[in-house]
């Protein structure tokens, strides 16, 4: 491994070429270790491992730290081992010690850039253009490329919904696991999607319209034009029959319109109308 030419011995007369200069490209892990450090001797067949299997996807840059005190004066080095990793110029993460492979390894995923990480920028751009199916093509790339990540999963599925392909944004969100879907940018389109199926089984707005002027207690309707609302992008007029029905009786439906609140409140995040309608909430239950 001495003559990888990932793994790279770094001094302060390369130090720019390779660390600042290199992490333009590419992450770089600088690794300020001694000869006399223990725990360094521990630590470098591990990065050493892992900067040949990555082939690439990051630099090893080893700096002695007694012949190279400057740098690691420079770079606030208190103990050693310690390893800084560098991207665009700027140290992004580091750790201390002797650490195992897989926390190292889990650290190398969360900075070095994935080919489907390429794909999802490639498809928001055309996104941005206007090519929303262009778009969906790329991202279904970067899901067969790189499966399970959310990130890609949730905004697939948010333009097959645009696209009006509920089911099959149903069905790539139920690839992911029960914790995945629990995430408040997937439960939001799970919500969403339930609506959709629901809107396609309901009354039209003037017949529940109708049946709510000729009997205002007709709770199964107001529930209903409340899901119509809310499918449709208008927030708040189905909160308000979700508030309605809830004064008049809150176990409704096993308590279906509290339900469908939180789930509202969940699609809008930080919207005002949460904060606003969380408390006239409040104080009906209260």
């Amino acid at each position: 491994m001495a003559d990888s030419p990932f793994i790279i011995n770094v001094t302060s007369e390369n130090f720019h070429d390779i660390v600042i200069q290199g992490s333009m490209d590419h992450l770089v892990l600088v690794d300020f270790w001694a000869d006399w450090c223990a725990p360094c001797k521990m630590l470098l067949p591990v990065l050493s491992q892992l900067a040949e299997e990555y082939g690439g996807s990051f630099i090893l840059a080893k700096v002695n730290s007694d012949e190279q005190q400057e740098l690691a004066l420079q770079y606030g080095v208190r103990s050693l081992p310690t390893v800084k990793f560098f991207k665009q110029g700027q140290i992004i993460d580091e750790f201390m010690g002797a650490q195992a492979e897989p926390q190292i390894r889990e650290l190398l995923e969360q900075h070095i850039e994935r080919e489907s990480d390429h794909l999802h920028r490639q498809a928001m751009l055309l996104l941005d253009q206007g090519n929303i199916t262009e778009a969906i093509d790329v991202l279904e790339q970067a899901n067969e490329t790189d499966p399970g990540r959310v990130i890609i999963i949730a905004d697939l599925a948010r333009l097959y919904l645009q696209q009006e392909q509920a089911e099959q944004a149903h069905t790539l969100l139920n690839t992911l696991s029960p914790a995945d879907r629990e995430r408040p940018e997937i439960s939001s389109l799970l919500t969403t999607i339930e609506l959709a199926q629901e809107v396609d089984k309901l009354p039209s707005e003037e017949t529940l319209l109708q049946e709510i002027e000729s009997d205002s207690a007709n709770l199964e309707a107001r529930y209903q034009l409340a899901t119509l609302k809310i499918s449709e992008g208008e927030y708040e007029a189905g909160i308000q029959q979700l508030l309605e029905i809830m004064k008049r009786d809150q176990r409704f439906n096993d308590g279906a319109a509290q339900e469908m609140l939180l789930k509202t409140f969940d699609m809008l995040g930080n919207s005002p109308l949460v904060a606003q309608y969380r408390r006239k909430m409040f104080t009906i239950l209260h």
